[in-house]
C-alpha cells in the first residue's frame, strides 16, 4: 500500500476540508492535482507556523464578533419592547400577519443596525397582542424580544 502524504489547503475542497486544514492524501493526487493547481502547499516548519498565525487571528476575530453580538444583545434586552403597527379588522383580527421583515424593520429603526431579517423567528401572529420573537445575532447568541402589536 502506497504512503500518504501530508498537505495544507490552501482554498475549501468538498472532500477533503477547509482552507488551512492539514490533511493526508495520495501521493499521486497531491502530486498531480493538489499542487500544480495551487489548492494545497507541502507540509514545511513555515508552512505550519503560517497555519496557526492564520487560526489564532481567526479565533481573535470570531471572538470579536462574538463580543460585538452580545452587547447588542444587550441593546436590545435594554430596550424591552418593539411595536409594529398593523391594520386590523373585525375581533382584533390582523389584514395579513407579522413576518419577520417586519420585525427586522422595527429593529433598524430601533436600533439604527440592520439585523437579518433570515436569522429572526417570529411565531404565527394573527391578532392584536405581545409575543416573543427570537433574534440568532450570532452561533452562540441568541436574543429574544418582546414584540407589540397594535393596530394603527
Amino acid at each position: 500500500m502506497a504512503k500518504r502524504v501530508q498537505v495544507v489547503l490552501n482554498e475549501d475542497i468538498l472532500s477533503l476540508g477547509k482552507n488551512g486544514d492539514l490533511v493526508e492524501v495520495a501521493p499521486g493526487y497531491a502530486r498531480n492535482f493538489l499542487l500544480p493547481f495551487g489548492k494545497a502547499l507541502p507540509v514545511t516548519p513555515a508552512v505550519l507556523k503560517q497555519v496557526a498565525h492564520r487560526r489564532a487571528k481567526q479565533a481573535e476575530h470570531e471572538a470579536a464578533l462574538k463580543q460585538e453580538a452580545i452587547d447588542f444583545q444587550t441593546a436590545l434586552v435594554t430596550i424591552g419592547r418593539f411595536t409594529v403597527k398593523k391594520q386590523i379588522g373585525e375581533d382584533e383580527v390582523l389584514f395579513g400577519t407579522v413576518t419577520n421583515g417586519d420585525v427586522a424593520q422595527v429593529i433598524q429603526e430601533a436600533t439604527k443596525k440592520e439585523v437579518d431579517r433570515r436569522n429572526i423567528t417570529v411565531p404565527e401572529i394573527h391578532r392584536v397582542g405581545s409575543y416573543k420573537v427570537q433574534v440568532k445575532l450570532h452561533t452562540d447568541v441568541t436574543a429574544e424580544i418582546n414584540l407589540e402589536v397594535v393596530s394603527y
